[in-house]
């Protein structure tokens, strides 16, 4: 059997609860469950931006949307009673660096204390067998050095959002060990957990702010030049269904054999795809065809890694796991998204397009 048609069989009908489905990289995650045939339940906060990728495919046609706070831990709790989820991918969270300095005690409630609420919902709910926690690559103690992380560095951070997610790490590895330990699974625990770790996720439908991608957007078509904060930053760009997939294959192997699959994994792109932000500013400038300038912010900026990579040789070795589009391929597929937005298309034709042709590259 093939991976894509791996991947069918396992998630036809399955019941999968989905935080954060409102939010880019949920609302992709949520869409792709959901043409290939999972029962769906996605718990978030109304979408922050206006226009945003959940409205935009009709998301809320698709599936069970239920709109509510990842801190409020008695609604968490009812969901998963009326539910029943089998799988459980937490996204839900506080996703911005300089959010992040501005409201560091919403952004730790969010990103540690909702982690906690899911996990412990999790753990008394007997119908589910595999959480998914996904975090950031932020999440690790960054000195500034030039060497990828892998999954047993260090967890820390600079910032108020790096430390909630090393700090959401450091929870689900003690959920791990206390109530999810894979050398003592048994009929009464049948539950896996595992963390998913990616950063610098571009496709269409993101418009959240400073960001690159829809910062670039929101300029070109306003016919400004986007402002970069620092041209020279190296980052693990990466098309969002490639970190997606990894979520997909890592629950899969959870649910069918907690015991080898459980801890940290890493998703992030290929080395040849560790691009500046000015590389990949002059492509996207060149991708969309007019418009398209740019220039640096000369105000002073909170502190931000130079250098962040991944190590992903686990994932490719245990999961069969590796990065289908390169960076170019993949800001391509950005563009089309947001061009076609722009005419007034059918999103949800063109979503599915793009994961359909990433499917195709699965078994290759």
């Amino acid at each position: 059997m093939g991976r894509l048609s791996e991947l069918q069989t396992f998630y036809r009908g399955k019941r999968v609860l989905i935080t954060g489905h409102t939010g880019f990289k949920g609302g992709w995650l949520a869409f792709w469950l959901h043409a290939l045939g999972a029962e769906i339940v996605g718990y978030a906060l109304p979408p922050s931006t206006t226009p945003n990728f959940f409205e935009a495919v009709k998301l809320n046609k698709k599936i069970i949307s239920v709109l509510g706070d990842i801190r409020n831990r008695e609604m968490i709790g009812n969901i998963f009673k009326q539910h029943r989820p089998e799988i459980v991918f937490h996204m839900a969270a506080q996703t911005l660096v300089k959010h992040s300095y501005r409201e560091p005690v919403e952004t730790y409630e969010t990103n540690v204390m909702g982690t906690v609420h899911i996990l412990e919902a999790c753990r008394t709910t007997p119908s589910v067998r595999a959480v998914v926690n996904i975090t950031s690559d932020k999440c690790y103690e960054n000195g500034n050095r030039k060497k990828s992380y892998v999954e047993n560095d260090p967890m820390g951070g600079h910032d108020p959002y790096s430390s909630s997610k090393g700090c959401a790490e450091l929870v689900t590895q003690a959920y791990i060990k206390s109530y999810f330990n894979p050398i003592e699974i048994s009929p009464q625990h049948k539950c896996s957990l595992a963390s998913g770790r990616a950063g610098n996720v571009i496709g269409g439908g993101d418009w959240a702010d400073d960001r690159l991608i829809p910062d670039c957007i929101r300029a070109f078509a306003a016919n400004k030049p986007v402002i970069i904060r620092y041209p020279d930053a190296i980052r693990p760009w990466q098309h969002v269904l490639e970190p997606l997939y990894g979520y997909l294959l890592l629950a899969q192997r959870l649910y069918k054999n907690g015991r080898a699959f459980s801890g940290g994994w890493n998703f992030g792109s290929n080395n040849k795809d560790q691009k500046t932000v000015r590389w990949v500013v002059e492509r996207i400038i060149g991708l969309w065809g007019e418009n398209g300038s740019w220039q640096i912010d000369p105000n002073n900026h909170p502190h931000e890694a130079p250098y962040l990579a991944l190590d992903c040789s686990k994932a490719r070795a245990k999961l069969g796991w590796f990065s289908r589009w390169d960076i170019s391929n993949a800001l391509e597929k950005c563009v089309a998204w947001y061009k076609t937005l722009s005419q007034n298309k059918d999103m949800s034709k063109i979503t599915l397009q793009q994961i359909t042709e990433y499917e195709q590259h699965l078994d290759t």
